[in-house]
């Protein structure tokens, strides 16, 4: 690599230099709907947390906290980091197509899987697991859309992605509480983005953690996934983003519904179009097509994640496990046999004529909010 020079750039929430070994960070003194940094008290401890939460998963990145006297003698505190290699960012390597892309996930989900596991958990940080938690979040955010509906945001669109999340956590408490339950809720990084993962020859270094609202880095490991996931896809690569989950389901040992993905998968992006609605506001003239494209992406997740329940019936000898087995095949749907079902929970007594009429009527049901990792049965 080249010596990459001085440059500068810009977030909505901080001011970048970069020199050639360096970065340093300044946090812009802006309040929003979810973050403070008026004062430099505030902005000295957000530079503080910074350096401490990245340390988990980029620890000789983050170098420490400067300070910038200036003439008024005031100070402002500045993070200072080890500056990364632009052409090994992810986003990079994902967009140029670069065959080594696989190999670099599947180092990163061993590293991921291990920083969960290892991960702060508390009561109070499964509380964000829980269906008033997430209900909260996305209230939040879609409150935060509003100043940007009609202009930046197809109001229709909005509202549909307000319907349809509210829809999905209705009577949904299990599936949730049982994700606590698992212990999947832990102190994540909040923020999973291909534009901070380096991958170096001898590992990922994962950046820019959430550090201003520990509220908004708890919850489901599946969150913290679905983040890169929605990004990946963001990118073209959707494909890249189901091998991500299915790499970690497989090697942490986990479960989940494949609707709980799409969920939070649409929540993601959902936050990432109101950041670039905020960027739109500052002046970002590209921002506000990003923001509507985003907007998309969540809402046909939030469709992808209702549950689709096909009922195949009809008398014996017509077709019926033929035709359910395409559709599962097709649709990538779970396939339940109701006279095997109803085996298994009767045991070996014979059904009841009711069980028996209900066997000829229905054949196959599906469900998505069973959990993805469950085997169909042998014969259906």
């Amino acid at each position: 690599m080249g010596d990459p020079g001085v440059a500068a750039s810009e977030t909505h929430v901080s001011w970048l230099i970069f020199l050639p070994t360096h970065v340093y960070k300044v946090k812009k003194p802006v309040t929003t709907g979810f973050l403070d940094f008026s004062t430099s008290v505030a902005r000295e401890h957000a530079c503080a947390e910074e350096v401490r939460l990245n340390r988990r998963l980029a620890p000789d990145v983050y170098d420490g906290v400067a300070h910038v006297v200036g003439p008024d003698a005031r100070r402002e505190p500045i993070v200072v980091m080890r500056r990364m290699p632009a052409e090994r960012r992810l986003a990079t390597l994902v967009r140029s197509g670069d065959p080594s892309v696989a190999g670099h996930l599947d180092r990163l989900v061993r590293l991921l899987v291990d920083f969960h596991a290892g991960a702060e958990r508390s009561d109070e940080i499964d509380e964000a697991g829980r269906p008033a938690a997430v209900s909260t979040l996305w209230r939040h955010n879609i409150d935060e859309l509003r100043p940007f509906r009609g202009t930046v945001l197809d109001t229709a669109d909005v509202d549909a992605v307000d319907r349809l999340a509210t829809r999905y956590l209705h009577g949904r408490a299990g599936l949730f509480d049982g994700r606590v339950a698992a212990g999947r809720i832990c102190d994540g990084h909040g923020d999973l983005l291909s534009e901070d993962i380096f991958c170096l020859d001898d590992g990922p270094r994962v950046l820019d953690c959430l550090e201003f609202d520990p509220r908004l880095r708890h919850g489901d490991v599946l969150a913290d996934l679905a983040f890169l996931a929605m990004d990946l896809e963001r990118l073209g690569r959707p494909d890249l983003g189901r091998s991500l989950l299915e790499s970690y389901r497989q090697r942490a040992g986990d479960e989940w519904a494949d609707s709980l993905a799409d969920h939070w998968i649409a929540y993601r992006a959902l936050v990432r179009a109101k950041v670039a609605c905020l960027r739109s506001a500052q002046g970002d003239d590209a921002a506000a097509g990003e923001a509507r494209a985003l907007l998309e992406l969540s809402l046909a997740h939030l469709r992808s994640a209702t549950v689709r329940l096909v009922l195949v019936g009809g008398a014996p000898g017509t077709g019926k496990s033929a035709l359910a087995a395409a559709l599962g095949e097709r649709m990538d749907l779970v396939v339940l046999r109701s006279d095997v079902v109803r085996r298994e929970l009767a045991g070996p007594a014979p059904p009841t004529g009711t069980l028996r009429a209900a066997g000829h009527a229905l054949s196959y049901l599906h469900a998505r909010d069973l959990p993805r990792a469950r085997p169909s049965h042998p014969d259906g």
